[in-house]
């Protein structure tokens, strides 16, 4: 049977959301054509031939495309079976059901969605099969309430990623290095779900504080394709790579023993960078170039709302433990919430030019504004639900007012910024200067004094798309 699996974003990564469920599909015969489109055109052919067409969407980003783009997949083939795959299947079922979409999957997809495939091949219902079920497997039971009907947590074995047919990894991107060299950059999962809860997570109504491992030999095997078509990096997509820490430890001991000049970069929680601190020279002696971690809040208050796990003082204890280590740290926010002040705002730009750590944060981490999708554990809060308006379908968030105006005018101005940043290649310095004048001027008259922050590093373009900066960095910005 002819499967088209498409991406419409992942983040600028040859997507893994492809590669993963076509090998299970071709592994069972069916003919698979994967269309990226961040970076191909949609092919009409492969559309029109298509009996099963599956959509992944594992970010907002990708959901908000994907949507737009049904009703152009049911007016070139209206009689194919139309599904959606990934983290956000289940987060906005509501929304697709309404262009028709009857098929979901959520979690652990790739079994599930192989086995629908299967039984539409052979003239089968089509109802997904085994996806009610596999809540009474292999998971807590008592957090099986909690998960969307349309979500699988079942173990399952995973296969090698088939990448073939897809563009490659020349065109997606490339880490940055300080001297403003380049490397490709693939990408790779070594687990998926999270043990934690954080309220804002989009990841939280579907796993409720479960997660998956890929197999070890799985994610070598992936990762060896990916240097022999050009690798140079690799950044590992786990939600979080220390959740299991003897997995991930034995990956990255096995990666660096076979490719000893292989890069690579991973995500960890502020959290458990304190508590397996002893661990972190590890990361170092086996080639991070640097560790993302979701700070989000540099206020204690915030960061209890948001339930992150972390203080403030533990962010300021993690960068300044990173600095003696030789270590990166790539800290990311969400800066803009209903609890955001303009001090606190100049608060958190003064700290990272005194943490030394301008240079590690691109302007657009500066400029997001916090997201309440539908079934966010945010929509628990009672301050969330007073200033929250109706669900927009086509925005796929509940939109919100901050009670200071000023507060609304600043982010949008950082966010214009960002774009120009992004836009005119300037330097995540320039940027920084620029957002903070915007956000002093606005916290006036207790904010009149200049930003105290180091010399700037050397910035000069060196190569389309690449500026040189003092710290690696991949040059795909977009985190959401």
């Amino acid at each position: 049977m002819n499967v088209l699996l498409i991406s419409t974003y992942e983040l600028g990564h040859q997507p893994f959301g492809l590669a993963s469920p076509a090998a299970w599909l071709r592994d069972r015969g069916h003919q698979v054509t994967a269309l990226d489109l961040s970076r191909q055109e949609l092919g009409e052919a492969a559309v029109r031939d298509a009996r099963l067409i599956a959509c992944f969407i594992p970010m907002h980003t990708a959901a908000r495309l994907t949507l737009a783009l049904v009703p152009a997949l049911r007016a070139l083939n209206p009689s194919a079976e139309l599904c959606v795959y990934g983290l956000y299947a289940p987060l906005t079922e509501e929304s697709f059901r309404q262009l028709g979409v009857r098929h979901f999957f959520g979690g652990e997809f790739e079994q599930p969605l192989a086995a629908f495939a299967d039984s539409l091949a052979s003239g089968g219902p089509c109802n997904p099969p085994g996806i009610e079920s596999s809540l009474s497997s292999g998971f807590d039971l008592s957090r099986a309430p909690a998960a969307p009907a349309s979500v699988s947590l079942r173990r399952q074995k995973f296969l090698t990623p088939d990448r073939s047919g897809l563009p490659s990894l020349a065109r997606y991107a490339r880490v940055i290095l300080p001297d403003g060299g380049h490397r490709v950059a693939g990408y790779t999962e070594g687990s998926r779900g999270c043990k934690h809860r954080c309220r804002h997570c989009p990841i939280v109504p579907v796993y409720n504080g479960i997660f998956r491992i890929v197999e070890k030999e799985t994610v070598l095997a992936d990762i060896r394709q990916q240097v022999a078509a050009g690798a140079g990096h690799i950044t590992f997509g786990d939600p979080d790579f220390f959740n299991g820490i003897g997995h991930a430890l034995a990956i990255v001991r096995d990666l660096h023993a076979e490719f000893p000049r292989l890069t690579y970069d991973v995500t960890i929680k502020i959290e458990h960078l304190r508590v397996y601190e002893r661990h972190l020279p590890i990361l170092r002696d086996t080639n991070c170039l640097f560790v993302t971690s979701a700070v989000e809040s540099l206020d204690d208050e915030v960061l209890r709302k948001l339930e992150k796990g972390h203080t403030r003082a533990d962010f300021l204890h993690v960068a300044r433990t990173f600095r003696e280590l030789g270590l990166t740290l790539q800290p990311t926010f969400v800066p803009f919430t209903p609890w955001t002040t303009l001090e606190s705002y100049c608060d958190l730009l003064e700290t990272l030019a005194e943490l030394s750590l301008v240079e590690n944060v691109p302007a657009i981490q500066l400029a997001i504004r916090l997201l309440i999708p539908a079934k966010s554990r945010l929509l628990e809060l009672a301050d969330i639900q007073r200033i929250i308006d109706p669900f927009d379908e086509r925005l796929l968030v509940y939109p919100w007012k901050h009670s200071d105006s000023r507060v609304d005018a600043l982010a949008a101005e950082v966010e214009s910024i960002a774009a120009s940043a992004e836009k005119h290649q300037w330097s995540r310095r320039d940027s920084f200067e620029k957002i903070y004048e915007l956000a002093a001027a606005a916290a006036l008259p207790r904010r009149a004094s200049p930003l105290p922050v180091a010399p700037a590093l050397v910035n000069s373009p060196v190569a389309p798309g690449i500026m040189r900066s003092g710290v690696p960095y991949l040059n795909e910005p977009w985190y959401c």
